[in-house]
């Protein structure tokens, strides 16, 4: 039976469950949100003289959570308006509304007899087959079938959204005994596809995989850094980004979450975790004891292992504790020979495998905190989970580890670190020693285009459950790379279309990139149906490489600088009139130059986290990439007579003014940098690639005939030019803007309005870029000009006026 979900119900709304009731409506499915009514009013209820049975009053505490939620930044909604699709009522009045929902899932109060009250009410009024299910972080699922009905058992089971939901891409899928497969296969499918997830299946154990896995993984360094005598500041420098984990490192986010929190989970697993070897571990360490005693939790309570502190100037410094102390002190850089090494190496895997065998204090650490880790995951296999890659995954989505355990041992080797932690008299699981006497030198691998895993009943690779139904860069590049430069590679993904990935750092838009974009057009005009341009990175770009833009300025080439522009500019318009449909999947940040590369492609496949903007005006400069030329041109084909169009001017001429960056995908139809009808947007990131994919195959097989070069641009001139000249002469002279931003507003303008043009005049693309260009290269003599004042004035060569 085809299962589809119309309508969810959401039981609770604190902040999960009122984040949840959010996801579930960006996607956008009818949402009712029940929560408890109040027990009298307060004081405005009172004010207003209202009564406890009016409706208003009788749903105050869930339209209060929701609408604290949709306050709350980041947003856990796409788009405003997407909120509508949400409906307010309590448990009293309204639980038999449940009787029209597909998906009830409960998100009360992590307390089992409240939980069960609940579910006495939903097996009550569900209608026979919707999907039940629990969002617990460790409650355990089968304890919640008791007394239910055959069909409820049937059809429940526990999902674990990470928070917040809108964000994190963790989704655990946590079935009873009693579970249909049948429903944990829909709701694998359906979190991944449609809620954008990465779901893993659990067991039913204590904290799943995620949190058991991670919070052992915090608890072990609590105590190695006891042991080892390193500092906040250090421990915060070697866990973060140089190993690939959040910026928030360790100590940092343990303040985020709070640490009441934390020591929680950690006395819950310690309880209820008699038989795991590292019990002990999860006991606290006398400094956490303390700081719970002080009521130093972090964020929640103003210091945690930061405190945020005004000095004697009034100038804000943030202090970290000094844990023998309990002291807060000035933050010290932390200094490691084996960091300094790693700066250069970019490759995550490289770098993990030096990391590991670095020779000073911050390798020593490494070793003792990954060899006491890949010794616990070993063991929790088949505990806690019956396949390595579930642990991977759950890591990767929860935690924003870049490479999960496995993965990690993989990149230093199995054998190498399975024989140090030996030597160590670490007790790793036998089927690691089994694995490698069968000749297995890594938890992964891929053939034939296939991504597999090591199954430890068969003692064989097995292919990684629904990776073959998705494209991947990671796996379809081996083999099928056909070109590649230092900061781009070119992949053939099946079909007749390629591929165009960059990785450069942040991605970058730089020279490397403008020959890639050739190159693979070049390519695909010959021998392939059509092009994607997409990557793997943290995003797909960050813009164009302004420090190399502003070096040829201050170098004074302003030929070689007019000519690094015009390539710019060419290879976005050869993206937007090629012979073959290019469709650009974006994700993350896309700005600036990125930004522009999307903006000329035939269709952007936006992952629904984009965050896209031209943010040139926030160093001095406008769009230079066709991006001026292209709000220009937008704004053409939608001017209306009268007074509508200068209205439509002023919106584009500020969402670039103003370096408007959208915060979602949706949200950038309404900056205008995705156009609607054309582009568009999807949840899931695993599937995104394979449907960009598909869409250029679609485009090509219909006859893709390349668009021609315009002609026809309606440009107002004066009548524009002459309201931005008059707004910006205000503004600055009001002091809201310096006079080099009154002069990029001006330069803006001019592109946008086609120059002093004396009524509205239909121009060619090429006379807009033109234009761009002039005014970008005027903008950076300007601003080269303004920074050697500013040099002057600050070393006291010239008098400040």
């Amino acid at each position: 039976m085809k299962r589809i979900i119309k309508k969810v119900a959401v039981l609770g709304s604190g902040v999960m469950g009122s984040a949840i009731a959010c996801h579930y409506a960006n996607i956008g499915i009818e949402v009712l949100l029940l929560d408890i009514p109040p027990k009298e009013l307060d004081d405005k209820e009172k004010a207003a003289k209202r009564k406890l049975e009016d409706k208003v009053v009788r749903n105050r505490i869930v339209t209060t959570s929701l609408l604290n939620t949709l306050k709350s930044k980041p947003s856990p909604i796409y788009k405003k308006s997407f909120a509508s699709r949400i409906s307010v009522g309590n448990f009293e009045d309204d639980m038999e509304k449940i009787s029209d929902a597909d998906w009830i899932i409960e998100v009360v109060i992590e307390r089992l007899d409240i939980k069960k009250i609940i579910l006495d009410q939903v097996d009550e009024f569900r209608k026979p087959g919707s999907i039940v299910s629990s969002n617990t972080s460790g409650i355990p699922i089968h304890m919640m079938t008791d007394g239910r009905s055959d069909d409820f058992k049937k059809h429940f089971l526990g999902t674990h959204f990470f928070n917040p939901p809108r964000y994190l891409k963790l989704l655990e899928i946590i079935p009873t005994p009693h579970t249909d497969k049948s429903i944990v296969q829909f709701t694998m499918d359906f979190g991944s596809k449609l809620l954008g997830k990465t779901t893993v299946l659990c067991k039913d154990t204590p904290a799943f995989i995620a949190n058991r896995v991670g919070v052992f993984s915090i608890m072990a360094l609590f105590h190695l850094v006891d042991e080892m005598g390193l500092t906040v500041d250090e421990v915060d420098k070697l866990t973060g980004p140089v190993l690939g984990r959040p910026k928030s490192a360790t100590f940092r986010t343990c303040d985020v979450v709070g640490l009441d929190t934390l020591v929680h989970v950690a006395n819950g697993m310690h309880e209820n975790c008699k038989d795991d070897e590292q019990n002990a571990l999860f006991t606290l360490p006398g400094y956490i004891g303390k700081m719970v005693e002080n009521n130093w939790l972090g964020s929640k309570s103003k210091q945690g292992f930061y405190k945020k502190v005004k000095d004697e100037n009034g100038k804000s410094q943030i202090l970290s504790l000094d844990l023998k102390t309990l002291e807060y002190k000035e933050k010290q850089r932390a200094k490691f020979a084996t960091l300094e090494m790693t700066k250069s190496v970019d490759d995550l895997k490289a770098r993990t495998k030096m990391l590991y065998n670095g020779k000073d204090k911050a390798g020593e650490f490494y070793r003792r905190s990954f060899n006491g880790l890949f010794a616990y995951v070993s063991n929790r296999i088949p505990e806690i989970a019956d396949d390595l890659y579930n642990i991977d995954d759950g890591m990767r989505a929860g935690f924003g580890w870049e490479l999960g355990p496995f993965e990690a041992w993989d990149a230093i080797g199995v054998k190498n670190a399975y024989e140090t932690a030996k030597e160590e008299g670490i007790e790793i699981a036998p089927w690691i020693s089994e694995m490698i006497e069968a000749g297995f030198s890594s938890f992964y691998t891929i053939e034939d285009g296939v991504k597999k895993y090591y199954h430890i009943p068969t003692k064989s690779y097995a292919p990684v459950p629904g990776t073959n139904k998705l494209l991947s860069l990671e796996v379809v590049s081996h083999g099928n790379t056909l070109w590649k430069n230092a900061g781009t590679t070119i992949t053939d993904l099946g079909d007749g279309v390629l591929n165009l990935a960059f990785h450069t750092k942040m991605n970058t838009i730089g020279s490397e990139i403008i020959q890639g974009i050739n190159k693979a057009i070049d390519m695909a005009e010959e021998g392939y149906k059509g092009l994607v341009i997409s990557n793997d990175g943290q995003n797909f770009s960050a813009g164009a490489n302004v420090g190399m833009i502003f070096m040829l300025a201050v170098e004074q080439e302003w030929a070689e600088l007019d000519m690094a522009i015009r390539m710019f500019q060419n290879a976005t318009m050869r993206i937007r009139h090629s012979s073959i449909p290019v469709i650009v999947a974006t994700h993350n940040m896309a700005l600036g130059g990125g930004c522009e590369i999307a903006m000329h492609s035939d269709k952007v496949i936006a992952h629904a986290e984009t965050y896209m903007g031209l943010v040139e005006f926030g160093v001095g400069l406008i769009p230079g990439g066709g991006g001026t030329k292209e709000f220009a041109e937008r704004l053409s084909d939608e001017l209306h007579e009268g007074d509508m169009r200068t209205n439509q001017f002023r919106n584009r001429f500020l969402t670039i003014g103003q370096a408007k960056v959208s915060t979602s995908a949706y949200e950038a139809f309404e900056l205008g940098y995705l156009r609607k009808g054309i582009d568009e947007v999807i949840v899931s990131r695993d599937h995104q690639l394979s449907y960009a994919k598909s869409v250029a195959l679609q485009m090509a097989d219909k006859g893709y005939i390349a668009p021609l070069r315009r002609k026809d641009i309606k440009v107002l001139g004066k009548e524009a030019l002459g309201l931005v000249y008059v707004g910006a002469h205000s503004m600055m002279s009001g002091k809201y803007i310096s006079t080099h931003d009154q002069l990029i507003s001006e330069k803006m303008g001019t592109v946008l309005a086609g120059g002093e043009l004396s009524q509205i005049t239909e121009v060619s693309d090429q006379y807009l870029l033109d234009l761009e260009r002039k005014a970008f290269i005027e903008l950076c003599s300007e601003r080269l000009t303004l920074e050697r004042i500013q040099s002057l004035v600050k070393t006291g060569k010239i008098l400040r006026n």
